[in-house]
C-alpha cells in the first residue's frame, strides 16, 4: 500500500450566494473517489463531513452572520488538516465553496511551509474593500496571505498562513478591476490563460515548480471552475475560456511526478448545475492522475 488518504468533506455554501455547492462532497464520493484511489494502491479513510449550517437554515444571511459560521468550519478544517499531516496521512478536502481553503491550507502548513498551487479561474484575492459581492470565497487567498477580516486571518494560528513567494496561481482569467492590482502586487506567481496559451502548459508548469521547488511539500487547491465549462459545467461560478481536460490532467501528472504532494482541495462543484455528475467524474479522474495513474 502507498499510504493512507483521509477524505474530509466540507459542505460549505456560506462563502457565496448560490445554493448547491454544499452538495459537492456527496457528488465526488458518488463518482467513485475512494474506489479510484484504492485501485491505485492507496488506503482511504472517509472521515465524513464537517457539520456546517447551510444558507437555507439561517434567519439572517448577512456577511456578519455568515463569518461566524465560516470561521467555525475553517477552524475545524484546520484541526483536521493538521491532525492528518501529523499522522503522516494525505488529507483530501472536498468542497463546498473555496472559502474552506482558509482552514485547509492553514492546517496543512501548521508544522511548516509548503508550496501552494492554486488552480482557479479567479484570483480569490479580493478584500472587503475591493469586493463587489462581499463573498468570502473570492477573498480566500488574500486571507491566507494575511489580508482581510482578522477573525478569518487568525484561524488556527495568528497571521498569514502562506508566503506569497510560495504561491503559484494557474488558469486565472476572471478578475475584478481592483483585484488585478492586488494580485499584481501580491508577490505570488500568476499564470493566466493567456500565459498558458502563449507559453504552453509544459513550460508554465516548469516555471511554476521552479518557483516552489525548494520547498519540501506541495498543497494543491483545485477550484473546478478553472476547467472550461464545456468540460466541467457543474461549478458555482463558471467562466468561459478555461483549461482543457488535457491541460488540467497535465497539471496533475506533473505534480504527481514531483512526489511532494501532501494535501489537496477539490472545491466548488455544484451538482445542481451539472449534467449527469460530469464535473464530479472529471474531478475523480483528475485525482487519479494526481495520485499516480499514468497512460503507460
Amino acid at each position: 500500500m502507498k499510504g493512507l488518504i483521509r477524505i474530509i468533506g466540507i459542505p460549505m455554501d456560506l462563502g457565496q450566494r448560490h445554493r448547491g455547492v454544499d452538495m459537492g462532497p456527496v457528488a465526488i464520493r458518488y463518482a467513485g473517489l475512494a474506489q479510484s484511489l484504492q485501485g491505485l494502491g492507496y488506503q482511504t479513510w472517509d472521515a465524513g463531513n464537517i457539520n456546517i449550517p447551510g444558507h437555507y437554515t439561517l434567519p439572517d444571511t448577512r456577511l456578519s452572520e455568515r463569518i461566524i459560521l465560516i470561521r467555525r468550519a475553517c477552524c475545524r478544517a484546520y484541526a483536521l488538516g493538521r491532525d492528518a499531516r501529523e499522522k503522516g496521512e494525505i488529507p483530501v478536502f472536498l468542497g463546498g465553496d473555496h472559502s474552506a481553503s482558509i482552514g485547509t491550507v492553514g492546517g496543512v502548513t501548521h508544522a511548516g511551509p509548503c508550496g501552494l498551487i492554486w488552480v482557479d479561474a479567479h484570483g480569490d484575492s479580493n478584500t472587503p474593500e475591493t469586493s463587489n459581492t462581499g463573498n468570502i470565497h473570492g477573498m480566500s487567498l488574500s486571507i491566507l496571505l494575511g489580508k482581510g477580516q482578522q477573525e478569518l486571518v487568525n484561524v488556527g494560528r495568528r497571521g498569514p498562513k502562506v508566503l506569497p513567494e510560495n504561491v503559484v496561481l494557474l488558469g486565472v482569467r476572471d478578475l475584478d478591476r481592483e483585484e488585478k492590482i492586488l494580485l499584481k502586487d501580491s508577490g505570488c506567481s500568476v499564470y493566466t490563460m493567456r500565459d498558458i496559451d502563449e507559453l504552453g502548459m509544459h513550460r508554465v508548469l516548469r516555471e511554476a515548480l521552479g518557483a516552489i521547488g525548494h520547498l519540501p511539500s506541495i498543497h494543491l487547491s483545485l477550484d473546478m471552475d478553472a476547467i472550461d465549462p464545456r468540460e466541467a459545467p457543474g461549478v458555482g461560478t463558471p467562466s468561459p475560456g478555461g483549461l482543457t481536460y488535457r491541460e488540467a490532467q497535465l497539471i496533475m501528472e506533473t505534480l504527481a511526478e514531483t512526489e511532494k504532494l501532501q494535501s489537496v482541495d477539490v472545491m466548488e462543484i455544484n451538482p445542481i448545475l451539472d449534467h449527469c455528475n460530469q464535473t464530479a467524474q472529471t474531478a475523480v479522474s483528475l485525482m487519479a492522475s494526481l495520485f499516480g495513474k499514468t497512460i503507460l
